[in-house]
């Protein structure tokens, strides 16, 4: 055994959770065994300070797969005698991704004859999605139900038990909001929620006995342990103080690697064909029998390949993420194969970051940290393996499904080459990722959304390929949204901000600005319209990037009308950035258009972002198999980042329709992008925000400047036949520009630089500004950045040498802490960016 696994089998007298406990106060109270059970972490989270961890879990802390499998097999045990055997045979057992996967499997063992699903963040292509839920205080919130057999949820619900299980039963939050989704769907007489412990606090009891009452049914509690969290006041702030804190000062272990990398080695586990890899689809009887059969000769494949090396030493079994049962089994059928003289434990990596402290009164000994390699629908981002580097493990077999037997995976800084610097041997087992029969594609796609049901526009003015979801609670405050943005705890397309209701003096500033630049609006109006008609001609379909190109859209299709008689057809599909366009508006236009005479439009350019992501977009999607044809380029009415080749005008000007929100959009909403909301068949969401009628300038936007059509008309002529013989091929000046800027204030994040008088609007009235850079000597098109600058108590910065009138710069590394519960900046200091070193003074 190694020295560092003497030196931890010598110190089992510390509790390891006294390191948070004596610098946070916080405290754990409750029954014998609740300090066995449990260690205390710090979570590098903004919702949450402390993290209580499992010591049978098998998640933060390699343990026995013994102990694992048979704390929830003990579990379902009790929960097949609290509701008899006849009930237990109807009842069907429910896990939270990711940490309760392989406790939720284990428990629907105990009950033997219960089919088992768990929820799941990885979208999977043709599963319709059954269901879904917010866990609100996860690192990442939204859970899928994506079971293989929709009735598996469905059927004979009222008689059949709903079992749900969780590490932890802390608040009930997340169970409750599970509960009330699912029985809205389909109700039922009996509900049991399973626990390993049970944290909640008086009140939270109470809640869920109300809740009860409520709904009509009985909700039965199974846990192991029960006790109380004491939190002080300002433990969330104190606790990220310590946390940053103890990452500037390199508090964090690191332990000498290896002086050499172990071998990788694949294993072949034979995997006995049609047992999914766990429950993320369902998983039933049948499929257990199969895989009980097949551990015994897939443990020995894995200890003829381990050696008799490793037959004497320690062993560790790695699971990946939501993927714990597979690996939990393969690791208590090594227990059974090896015998007694080898140390097996198991443990699994985790998306959750979690601050490391080498200390034995701290449960995070040690943290590797890698990228994702499965390709998570999230985009990229770091995964963790915990109390693995430095425990002496004499081999490691990583257990990951063959979605993410990736490069990432293999590469210099995978997880396989951080393992291999850290133990003797490495083995890689795969197991063969379960794919469904995919579901046939729906004979009725929705319908466009029209005013005024949906929208204060005319109904033939534009459809919305939108679902409605106005009667859903989604805003939340700026502030609010910006930390957990940044954190990464949620997208920004998850929810809404707040929506800005401007002063008397902003909106005459509208006014104003409206009077001024409507001719100049008509002129870009006219000018990009005519070049889609000479160049996509003679009858485009427009389609308009709600919300910014949907105002837009509607004034080229008024223009088409008043200059040619012509009545195109307009829509606003949704495109959300780093998540990609609507696959199923694009289905519905392809149903009724030819993909070719499809132009997209917008309101304006930044850096191209958006540009880039629909290209990209549409690539993927006929990857996917999806209609082929759509042409991503993007008509705008100014392209000031010279982004796109199809536009009114490159001048960086004020166009009123970004002043403002819903209320010069048709009081429509941003659009909203969430798992739990938005199924593999819908539109994206958006909502109608018919109590702001009194303030909607949109009719009197698309009024004033229609009216000037006519006087511009040959400026217009002139100018769309200089475009269509000019190069109008981008130049991507703002992105360099936008790339500059990043480096030279330290924000070194591209996507907190939005450039230009739209972009600059947004960022004060939707994010958290930290500075604005305006173009020395701007004029009159600013007047109302200023304004909302001041209000918010952001400073205005007087530059040379910028291509567009001005710049927003989003607040660095967010924290209501760095600019007061305000949101406002801080005035003088510095402030931490991205990459923890200072930007320039506020």
């Amino acid at each position: 055994m190694s020295e560092r696994a003497t030196r931890e089998e010598n110190v089992d007298v510390v509790w390891s959770g006294d390191w948070v406990a004596e610098r946070l106060g916080v405290g754990l109270e409750g029954d014998g065994e609740l300090r066995e059970l449990l260690g205390l972490a710090l979570r590098r989270n903004p919702k949450r300070a402390h993290l209580l961890v499992s010591n049978v879990l098998g998640k933060h802390v390699p343990q026995r797969p013994s102990v694992v499998y048979g704390a929830g097999y003990g579990l379902g045990e009790r929960v097949r005698a609290l509701l008899g055997a006849e009930e237990a045979r109807r009842a069907v057992v429910l896990g939270y991704a990711e940490t309760a996967t392989g406790l939720g499997h284990a428990v629907a063992d105990g009950l033997r004859d219960a089919p088992y699903l768990h929820s799941t963040r990885r979208p999977v292509a043709g599963v319709r999605q059954a269901g879904g839920f917010e866990e609100a205080h996860s690192h990442a919130t939204s859970h899928l139900l994506l079971p293989e057999d929709p009735a598996l949820l469905a059927q004979g619900a009222v008689a059949s038990p709903l079992v749900l299980v969780d590490d932890e039963f802390s608040t009930g939050n997340t169970v409750l909001n599970t509960i009330r989704a699912l029985h809205e769907l389909h109700p039922r007489d009996r509900y049991v929620i399973v626990a390993l412990v049970d944290m909640r606090s008086p009140a939270d009891r109470d809640r869920l006995t109300a809740f009860a009452v409520e709904i009509g049914a009985r909700v039965d509690l199974v846990t192991r342990a029960t006790g109380t969290v004491t939190l002080p006041d300002g433990v969330l702030e104190r606790g990220q103080a310590l946390v940053a804190a103890q990452e500037a000062e390199e508090a964090g272990p690191v332990h000498e690697a290896a002086g050499h990398a172990a071998p990788v080695t694949r294993v072949d586990l034979a995997w006995p064909v049609g047992v999914p890899d766990g429950g993320r689809h369902g998983f039933t009887p049948s499929h257990r029998a199969a895989l009980e059969a097949a551990l015994p000769d897939m443990a020995e494949r894995i200890a003829d390949t381990l050696g008799d090396g490793a037959r004497q030493g320690r062993v560790l079994v790695l699971g990946f993420e939501e993927l714990m049962y597979a690996p939990l089994r393969l690791g208590t059928a090594l227990e059974d194969s090896l015998g007694p003289g080898t140390e097996i434990r198991y443990s699994t990596t985790t998306r959750s970051p979690v601050l490391a402290v080498d200390d034995p009164g701290y449960a995070i000994r040690t943290r590797l940290v890698f990228p994702a390699h499965d390709t998570p629908a999230d985009g990229p981002g770091d995964r963790y393996a915990y109390n693995v580097a430095g425990a002496g493990f004499d081999a490691v077999v990583a257990v990951v499904d063959s979605t993410a037997d990736t490069p990432e995976l293999h590469a210099p800084e995978g997880l396989l080459a951080q393992l291999a610097a850290h133990t003797g041997q490495v083995l890689l087992a795969v197991v063969p990722s379960y794919t469904p029969t995919p579901v046939q594609e729906p004979a009725v796609l929705p319908e466009p959304l029209r005013g005024p049901d949906f929208s204060s526009y005319p109904p033939e003015d534009v459809g919305w390929l939108l679902q409605d979801l106005s009667d859903t609670e989604l805003e939340a405050p700026t502030e609010e949204r910006e930390e957990a943005i940044q954190s990464g705890g949620a997208h920004y397309a998850e929810s809404l901000p707040v929506e800005y209701q401007p002063s008397a003096e902003y909106q005459a500033l509208f006014s104003a600005a409206l009077e001024t630049s409507a001719a100049r609006i008509a002129r870009a109006v006219g000018t990009v319209t005519e070049t889609v008609l000479a160049e996509r001609g003679p009858r485009p379909v427009l389609v308009s990037l709600a919300r910014a190109g949907t105002p837009v859209g509607v004034l080229m299709r008024r223009w088409a009308r008043h200059r040619h008689g012509l009545n195109l057809p307009h829509y606003a599909i949704s495109i959300v950035r780093g998540r990609g366009i609507d696959a199923t508006a694009l289905r519905w236009l392809a149903a009724h258009h030819a993909p070719a005479d499809v132009v997209f439009v917008d309101g304006w350019t930044g850096k191209g972002a958006i540009t880039r992501e629909l290209a990209a977009a549409i690539t993927d999607f006929e990857a996917s198999g999806g209609p082929a044809g759509f042409d991503p380029e993007i008509a705008v009415l100014a392209d000031p980042g010279g982004c796109v080749r199809t536009y009114g005008t490159r001048e960086d000007f004020l166009i009123p329709s970004a002043c403002l929100n819903s209320t010069v959009s048709g009081l429509i909403s941003r659009t909203v992008l969430r798992a739990d909301l938005v199924g593999p068949d819908d539109f994206h969401g958006g909502k109608f925000y018919r109590e702001l009628a009194e303030s909607d300038v949109s009719g009197r936007f698309l009024d004033t400047v229609a009216a000037r059509f006519d006087e511009v008309a040959g400026q217009v002529e002139a100018e769309a036949k200089e475009l269509l013989a000019a190069d109008r091929a981008p130049t991507w000046e703002g992105w360099a520009a936008v790339e500059r800027i990043s480096e030279e204030y330290g924000i070194h994040d591209v996507n907190l630089v939005k450039p230009g008088v739209g972009e600059t609007t947004r960022v004060l009235l939707r994010r958290v500004p930290w500075k604005i850079l305006a173009k020395r000597g701007a004029g009159t098109d600013l007047e109302h950045i200023r304004l909302l600058a001041e209000q918010r108590g952001v400073p205005v910065e007087e530059v040379d040498d910028l291509p567009y009138s001005c710049v927003g710069l989003i607040h660095p590394r967010y924290t209501r802490g760095a600019t007061g519960a305000d949101g406002k900046a801080v005035a003088g200091g510095s402030t931490p960016a991205a990459d923890g070193g200072a930007v320039k003074d506020a």
